[in-house]
Order: C-alpha cells, then sequence, then structure tokens
C-alpha cells in the first residue's frame, strides 16, 4: 500500500487503520503517526491532514494497550514542534522572494505588513491557539516565518502549543476513548471534542480581527 493510500484511508477511517498499521507494521506505526502530524504542521499545502482525530484516536488505541502513551505523547509532541520550526524556515526562506514586487497574484507588501504587526502584536497567543484550529495550525507557523516574527518567542510557544496539543488529545484519547459510550459512537465524540477545542480559538481570532 502506497504513502497516498494510507493517509487516504487513515483520514477516512482513523480507528480502523491506525489499528491496521499496528498489525501490519507494528513499532513503524510510530514512525507513520510521526510523520503525518510532522506533514501536516511542516508542508503547508498539506493542512487538510486528520490531525485532532488521529491524536485521539492514537490515545484511544494506546489506552486499549496497544501502543505505549509515553512514546506516543512524545514523538507526537515532538513531530508538532519540528513540523512547525520547518514551516516557519519555510516560510521565512521564501517570504522575501514572494514579496519582491510590489503586487503578486497571492501575496503583496501591504500583506506582509499586516502580518509582521500582527505577530508582533498577538504572536505567542497566536501561535498557541492556532495548534486548536484545522487549517489555521499549518498556515499560522508560515505566516509567522515570512512576518519574521523572532524565532526564540516563536520557538517557546511552538515547544508550549505543540506539548498542549499533541498532549491534550492523545492523553483525552487514552482516559476517555475506551469508555463504552464513546468508543461505540466514536466518530461523534471526536467531533464534539473537536468543535470544543477549537472554540476558543475561533472566538479569539474573531476577536483579534476587530482589533
Amino acid at each position: 500500500m502506497s504513502l497516498t493510500n494510507i493517509l487516504a484511508q487513515i483520514f477516512l477511517h482513523t480507528d480502523e487503520q491506525i489499528l491496521n498499521l499496528f498489525q501490519n507494521y507494528g513499532s513503524l506505526t510510530y514512525l507513520i503517526l510521526f510523520m503525518i502530524i510532522f506533514i501536516e504542521t511542516g508542508v503547508v499545502v498539506m493542512p487538510f491532514l486528520p490531525g485532532d482525530s488521529l491524536l485521539f484516536v492514537a490515545g484511544t488505541i494506546a489506552g486499549a494497550g496497544s501502543l505505549n502513551i509515553f512514546l506516543l505523547f512524545f514523538l507526537l509532541s515532538l513531530a508538532a514542534i519540528l513540523g512547525d520550526s520547518v514551516n516557519y524556515s519555510i516560510g521565512k526562506l521564501i517570504g522575501p522572494k514572494i514579496f519582491k514586487r510590489e503586487s503578486g497574484l497571492f501575496f503583496n507588501k501591504k500583506h506582509l505588513k499586516k502580518t509582521q504587526k500582527f505577530y508582533d502584536k498577538h504572536g505567542t497567543k497566536t501561535i498557541i491557539l492556532a495548534r486548536f484550529v484545522p487549517f489555521v495550525r499549518t498556515f499560522a507557523p508560515f505566516v509567522a516565518g515570512i512576518g519574521k516574527m523572532n524565532y526564540k518567542k516563536f520557538l517557546l510557544y511552538n515547544c508550549v502549543g505543540g506539548i498542549i496539543w499533541a498532549g491534550l488529545f492523545t492523553i483525552g484519547g487514552y482516559f476517555f476513548g475506551n469508555i463504552p459510550i464513546i468508543k461505540e459512537n466514536l466518530t461523534i465524540a471526536i467531533l464534539f471534542i473537536i468543535f470544543l477545542s477549537i472554540l476558543p480559538g475561533i472566538i479569539e481570532f474573531v476577536k483579534l480581527r476587530k482589533v
């Protein structure tokens, strides 16, 4: 099975596919999960991967004894942190080229200046909150790199956000995912948890847009 097929199947049937991965690949499952989280957060063109649901289901499967929760938490936190760092570096590297002209099809200098001001004022809060908003978590570090946000500040909040994000969903899945009512309605439970997790971020971003 190709990596593309694996990613598609994980997105459509997360719980079943992680179990299949463990049965077919054993310890390599950790590496595959690591790569999915890394790619989602580190490659700006891949924001559609199942980050929240994958973390929660992986934690649920760890709670059932198939995966080691400590190793899982460490590796997926690391993947999230490294992914954002790479994404930031890409934004910083290609930013000057994108904004070389006064305006372009997708970017212009006015957007860059607004981004710089936004991250100067709200950067620390943004990097953490963005973790809990699908799509936004992929683009936030990229834009931070383009806006040349101070890297030490970015790295600190990248680590905090990555650990909180990975920990909340994996540990949440570990302790609650195997409760009968949740296990029997896992898809609904995941959607509900994701909604609750992104609600504060949505509210905050709406407030920031009004500033």
